[in-house]
């Protein structure tokens, strides 16, 4: 991992593509934001764990699950 020291205006660039900014800092929070193209998703840590857990319960599907849906 890399740990970078950003103030408040400064960036960090990635693969000449993405630029991560600090906008603000106080209250024991930072925000940032972050300029990409649009084909490359950016998700909060969070949303992105939430989206992976049900993607995984989706394809745990039983294939007895698809015969009782034939059947409606």
């Amino acid at each position: 991992m890399l740990i970078l020291n950003r103030k408040a205006g400064e960036s960090i660039m990635i693969d000449d593509r993405i630029e991560i900014k600090v906008l603000e800092m106080g209250d024991g929070k930072i925000k940032i934001g972050i300029e990409a193209p649009k084909n490359i998703s950016i998700l909060r840590k969070e949303v992105f764990d939430d989206i992976k857990n049900e993607n995984a319960q989706a394809a745990n599907v039983s294939m007895d699950s698809f015969s009782k849906l034939k059947n409606l």
